[in-house]
C-alpha cells in the first residue's frame, strides 16, 4: 500500500505553480466528441481522473497523440460507437458528461452511472434527465446503467433546472451544441470551468451564449471544427495550497492563477488574518500571526466552493475561538472530521453545519483519506501538524492533485510517498 508521510510542523517558503483546471478538463475532453477534426488541448493536468477520460475516449476509438507534458491531440473523427467501457466509468464522477456528447453527435448514449467521490449518497441525474427529454431524448436509468436516444436530431428546449447544478449545465450545454434550433438553460451554474467549457466549444464553432451567468443560451450549429485550446488554472488547487500556507504560517506565491477566481476563498483568509497580495496571475499569502474564527457557508459560484470546505475546516481547527461552517451543496461532506478528531481537531457535526473549536496545534496520526477533498484536507493537517502523519488511501487525492509530494517539498515540506505492505491478516490457529 502506498502512503503520504509528513513530518509535520514546517512553516511553506517558496512559490508553487498550479496546473490546469481538474473539472475543466473532464468536461473539455469529452466535448472533443462534438468536433469534426484534431484538437489540440493544452494545460492539461496530469492526474487520474483525466488519464480516465483519455482512456475512455481511447477505447472508443480517439486518436490521442501526446505533444507534451500537458498537451495532447486529440481526434474523435473516426469513433462510431455511442458506447464506453462501464468498469472506467464507474470509477470517474465526470463519466456522465459523456451522456451529453454521445447524445449531441449520434442521438445514442449508453453511459454508466458515475462514480468518483462517495461523500454525497447516490449523486442524482434528474436534471440531466429532464433537460435531456425536453430535448427530445428518451432516457431510462436500468441496473446503474443510463441509456438514452433520440430518433433523429435533438431540438433546442427551454430549460428550468430546479436546483443549481454544475454536473446538469455542462451536460445539457454539450448536448446542445449540435442540436436543432436554440436551448436556453435557466438557473445555470456560473463555475469558472463551466466558462472554460462554453470558451472551448465557441473557438472550435459553437455558439454559446451566457456562460457565467445563470441564463446559457445555446445556438445549436451543424458541425464543429477542430483547433487548439488552453485549459484555465485549477481554482482548487490553487486554493488548497493557499490554505496549507494559512495553516502552516510562511511565506507562499501561488503562481499560474486568476486571481479573480479566487476571490471567494482568499476574502476568508484575510477575515482570519492571513495576508494576500494579488498580482496579475499570481497570488502571495503570508501567515504572521495567529489565526482568528469565522464562519463558512458553502454555496455555488461565486459563493464559497464546496470543494474547499474539507480543506478551510482543517485551517479553522487551528483558528482562535469558536467557527461555524455550513455545508450548503451537498447533505454530507463531514467525513474527514474523524480522520481530523484523531489528530486533536475539536469539531461537532449536525446536519450539515459542523462547530469548530480551535486548538493550538495538532498532533500526527495514521488517518485516511475517505474522498479527493478530504484527502487534501488531511495533507494539510499533516503538515501544519506536530509529529508524523500517515495518510492511507492517496489514490483519491492523486485524482485530483498533480505532483502534490514534488510540489509541497518544494516549499519545505517534509512529505514523502512510501510504498508500505499491507497490514498481515490474522490467522485463526486451527488445532
Amino acid at each position: 500500500m502506498t502512503k503520504y508521510v509528513i513530518n509535520g510542523g514546517r512553516e511553506l517558503n517558496g512559490e508553487v505553480t498550479i496546473s490546469g483546471a481538474k473539472n475543466a478538463a473532464v468536461a473539455i475532453i469529452p466535448a472533443v466528441l462534438l468536433v469534426n477534426g484534431p484538437c489540440r488541448i493544452e494545460n492539461i493536468p496530469q492526474i487520474s481522473d483525466v488519464t480516465m477520460m483519455l482512456n475512455i475516449l481511447q477505447e472508443m476509438g480517439a486518436e490521442i497523440k501526446t505533444v507534451n507534458k500537458h498537451t495532447m491531440d486529440i481526434d474523435c473523427s473516426a469513433i462510431t460507437q455511442a458506447e464506453a467501457t462501464f468498469d472506467m466509468m464507474r470509477r470517474l464522477r465526470a463519466s456522465y458528461y459523456l451522456i451529453g456528447a454521445m447524445l449531441g453527435r449520434y442521438g445514442k448514449a449508453t453511459v454508466s452511472m458515475p462514480g468518483g467521490c462517495n461523500f454525497g449518497g447516490v449523486r442524482p441525474i434528474d436534471q440531466h434527465v429532464k433537460g435531456f427529454t425536453a430535448m427530445g431524448a428518451s432516457v431510462e436509468v436500468k441496473n446503474g446503467i443510463v441509456c438514452a436516444e433520440t430518433s433523429g436530431r435533438l431540438h433546442g428546449a427551454n430549460i428550468l433546472l430546479d436546483v443549481v447544478s454544475v454536473g446538469a449545465t455542462i451536460n445539457l450545454m454539450l448536448a446542445a451544441v449540435l442540436a436543432k434550433g436554440k436551448t436556453v438553460i435557466e438557473n445555470a451554474a456560473r463555475e469558472p470551468h463551466i466558462v472554460d467549457l462554453a470558451n472551448f466549444l465557441n473557438s472550435m464553432g459553437a455558439d454559446v451564449r451566457g456562460a457565467g451567468t445563470n441564463v446559457i443560451k445555446v445556438n445549436g450549429v451543424s458541425h464543429l471544427h477542430g483547433g487548439f485550446y488552453s485549459i484555465i488554472p485549477d481554482q482548487i488547487e490553487a486554493g488548497t495550497y493557499i490554505a496549507a500556507a494559512a495553516a502552516t504560517g510562511g511565506d507562499v506565491t501561488v503562481k499560474n492563477v486568476i486571481p479573480k477566481h479566487l476571490d471567494c476563498i482568499t476574502g476568508k483568509l484575510q477575515e482570519m488574518g492571513v495576508e494576500v497580495t494579488e498580482m496579475d496571475d499570481a497570488v502571495r499569502i503570508v501567515r504572521r500571526d495567529s489565526l482568528k474564527r469565522t464562519n463558512i457557508k458553502t454555496m455555488p459560484y461565486p459563493g464559497f466552493p464546496t470543494d474547499m470546505q474539507p480543506q478551510i475546516s482543517t485551517v479553522l481547527c487551528l483558528a482562535e475561538g469558536t467557527s461555524v461552517v455550513t455545508e450548503g451543496v451537498w447533505d454530507n461532506r463531514y467525513k474527514y472530521v474523524d480522520e481530523l478528531a484523531k489528530m486533536g481537531a475539536r469539531i461537532q457535526v449536525s446536519g450539515r453545519t459542523a462547530i469548530i473549536e480551535g486548538v493550538d496545534a495538532l498532533t500526527g496520526a495514521t488517518i485516511k483519506a475517505c474522498d479527493l477533498r478530504a484527502g487534501a484536507a488531511c495533507v494539510i493537517a499533516g503538515l501544519a501538524a506536530r509529529g508524523t502523519t500517515m495518510i492511507e488511501g492517496i489514490s483519491y487525492i492523486e485524482r485530483g492533485y498533480e505532483d502534490i509530494v514534488e510540489k509541497l517539498r518544494s516549499l519545505g515540506a517534509d512529505i514523502r510517498c512510501v510504498d508500505m505492505p499491507d497490514e498481515p491478516q490474522r490467522q485463526e490457529q486451527v488445532s
